[in-house]
């Protein structure tokens, strides 16, 4: 949610971030009215309020006391309309703000979709074969590796399980990662899926994108899209000291998403599914260092893919392809010599958002600035470690060889109990 000072002051700078986020700038205006109405109706009930305490005083001075009653009990009467009135204004003052996304940053390349993201760079040499690769699918199901098919049967379509290799690898990037992560100082834990409406609303994420989530209407809890969607709200209402920030963890967490604007993409295979595992990397830090704490976690992603060893592609997402809480954002994308008919195609696997104050005002969660001895909003940011069914099908698709069979990249040899290749 943004500062409705923020919105007062600059509004046409408002309007143009949302423009760019293909969001209806109108909401600028409407959420400017209500703010008014807001004002004005608190300003009318403040001045009743003060005039009915100064005549309570008189019931003790004054003999007329029936009138004074009756002017006391028209007052109550004003004041419980206004104050039902001012209720309505409030609520949908709230759902008003709530639907205006976080305006881009100005360094964040304009553009519609994700067909204008930026390439900012491309990292590793890609790997040569004297065969034409095989996708990830091919592989795996040929190596026992993935199991669609039984998935399917239990739980339908976009669904898979991951057997002997395919979960052996699963193990071990997560203890890889998790092992790189702690040595830097994040926080590893593990969530909790399961939300309730209040903090799954404070990061920003039901809005605009209610037909992606799972919802549980007799227990009126929701299934977590990612795992950033708890870790956020851990720190609800509360206030961190300035010495603790930069605070950083890192969590895995299995992941559902209803994959509602998906129709017809990906539908064999692990590549886009209904459940999936994630091990995701979240940031509170002072407003001053939300820059330099997301290029950090771009940095993180980045040596993970270069001790995997996976080519990969680092982009500068679009304002129009940005999501409502971001302000930027970065997708590192791996080679897969394996799709596109043999020929190669990158996919995302990583992301890294910098959300500034947008979720910590809508959850309350501040620190207090030793300087100005006030209470003041961090800022948030989120970013993937590893996508892991992502990460499993590019180790497949990168590593393999002419034979069929899968090599182990050489920085997960320690946690595959001395497993080198698959076979």
């Amino acid at each position: 949610m943004l500062d409705i000072k923020l919105i007062r002051e600059q509004p046409d700078k408002i309007k143009e971030g949302l423009n760019k986020k293909n969001a209806d700038a109108s909401l600028v205006d409407k959420v400017l009215e209500l703010d008014n109405k807001k004002r004005d109706l608190l300003q009318e009930i403040e001045t009743v309020r003060a005039k009915k305490n100064a005549t309570e005083k008189k019931l003790i001075e004054e003999k007329d006391k029936e009138k004074i009653i009756q002017v006391l009990k028209q007052a109550k009467d004003f004041l419980s309309l206004k104050e039902k009135e001012l209720a309505v204004i409030e609520d949908e003052y709230i759902k008003t703000m709530s639907l205006i996304p976080n305006p881009p940053l100005d360094s964040v390349p304009e553009g519609k979709d994700d067909t204008e993201n930026v390439v900012i760079r491309q990292v590793g040499k890609k790997p040569k074969f004297n065969f034409v690769p095989q996708d990830y699918l091919t592989l795996g199901e040929s190596l026992d590796m993935i199991d669609i098919k039984r998935a399917a049967k239990t739980s339908g379509s976009r669904f898979g399980i991951l057997r002997r290799g395919g979960a052996i690898l699963e193990f071990a990037l997560i203890k890889f990662i998790f092992d790189k992560l702690t040595k830097k100082g994040f926080i590893p834990i593990i969530p909790p899926v399961l939300i309730k409406p209040r903090p799954f609303w404070g990061m920003g994420y039901l809005d605009r994108g209610a037909e992606e989530v799972y919802h549980l209407p007799k227990d009126d809890l929701y299934l977590v899209g990612t795992s950033e969607q708890m870790i956020g709200p851990m720190h609800m209402d509360e206030v961190f000291d300035e010495e603790d920030l930069p605070c950083r963890y890192v969590s895995f967490s299995s992941c559902f998403r209803r994959e509602a604007g998906s129709y017809g993409k990906d539908t064999k295979g692990i590549l886009r599914v209904h459940q999936f595992d994630k091990i995701e990397m979240f940031v509170f830090c002072k407003p001053e260092d939300s820059i330099k704490e997301h290029e950090f976690l771009l940095s993180i992603e980045e040596e993970i893919m270069k001790d995997l060893k996976i080519p990969y592609q680092v982009l500068d997402i679009c304002a129009g392809d940005l999501g409502d809480p971001a302000v930027s954002k970065y997708d590192i994308e791996a080679w897969l010599p394996g799709q596109n008919k043999g020929q190669g195609q990158y996919r995302e696997t990583h992301s890294a958002s910098n959300c500034t104050d947008f979720q910590s005002r809508r959850l309350n969660i501040k620190f207090k600035n030793k300087h100005t001895g006030k209470s003041e909003l961090v800022h948030t940011l989120n970013g993937t470690a590893l996508a892991l069914g992502r990460g499993i099908l590019s180790i497949i698709e990168n590593y393999q060889t002419k034979d069929g069979r899968i090599k182990v990249p050489r920085a997960l040899w320690r946690y595959t109990n001395g497993t080198k290749i698959f076979s």
